[in-house]
């Protein structure tokens, strides 16, 4: 009876250290085998990512006593803009020590009166900046704080030589650490919706009467596809010559 209890021990044990040794290996492989990161990201949009931050929004325009067409549109958008990434106050600043003071003044209250026809007047703030140069344009500084797309980084940082002639740094045939990085900032700038980069955009309600016309040409019988007729011109005849 005691014989068989000990034969049994040593086929548990003898099952125990087999499995200890197929184990052991591969525990060890993985710890082997885990790599450390990378210290330079090797694509540009690791290096320089677009993201989304609660940033200035600014514009500067130059205003006369008169606001013309292209300044109203430009106050009019930033106006808009406030309205769907803004948070807190607009910030106007007006230029203190130009040439021709009286101008700037009444460019001032054009700006002004134009945002309380937008409805924002109660969320304005004034304030003035001194003017460094009074031969110099001066601009009505507008901004206020809001969600913006731009690059987490920023640009012109020389962190490593490119072409060492003391060392090999530079030598490894990768892209500099700048590489992209204008690219990116121009990208982030011409975002109109920065949430777009979050998630997309609802549908839009479908057209019924195409659907309709589509709907009933199957029911006909009919192929349900559009077709574009295009009819060219000759230049040469245009004008009737």
């Amino acid at each position: 009876m005691s014989i068989r209890l000990t034969s049994a021990k040593f086929h548990v044990l003898g099952a125990r250290l087999a499995c200890l040794a197929v184990i052991a290996p591969l525990a060890g492989c993985g710890v082997n085998r885990t790599l450390p990161p990378r210290a330079v990201a090797s694509d540009y949009r690791d290096r320089h990512p677009v993201v989304l931050a609660d940033a200035t929004n600014s514009i500067d325009v130059f205003p006369s006593q008169h606001l013309d067409y292209a300044t109203t549109g430009r106050i009019r958008d930033f106006v808009t803009r406030y309205r769907r990434f803004g948070h807190g106050q607009i910030t106007l600043l007006a230029p203190v020590g130009a040439k021709d003071q009286h101008a700037v003044r009444g460019g001032v209250d054009a700006v002004k009166h134009l945002l309380e026809e937008s409805g924002v007047a109660a969320s304005v703030f004034v304030g003035t900046y001194p003017v460094s140069d009074p031969n110099l344009a001066a601009p009505v500084r507008l901004s206020f704080q809001g969600v913006r797309a731009k690059v987490a980084g920023r640009c012109g940082e020389w962190p490593a030589d490119l072409a060492s002639a003391s060392s090999l740094e530079g030598w490894d045939n990768t892209t500099y650490w700048n590489f992209g990085c204008a690219s990116q900032t121009t990208f982030a700038a011409q975002i109109d919706d920065p949430r777009d980069l979050v998630a997309p955009r609802g549908e839009s309600p479908a057209d019924i009467e195409s659907r309709m016309r589509a709907i009933g040409n199957v029911r006909k019988g009919a192929d349900p596809a559009t077709q574009w007729n295009v009819k060219g011109s000759n230049i040469s005849a245009v004008g009737g010559g």
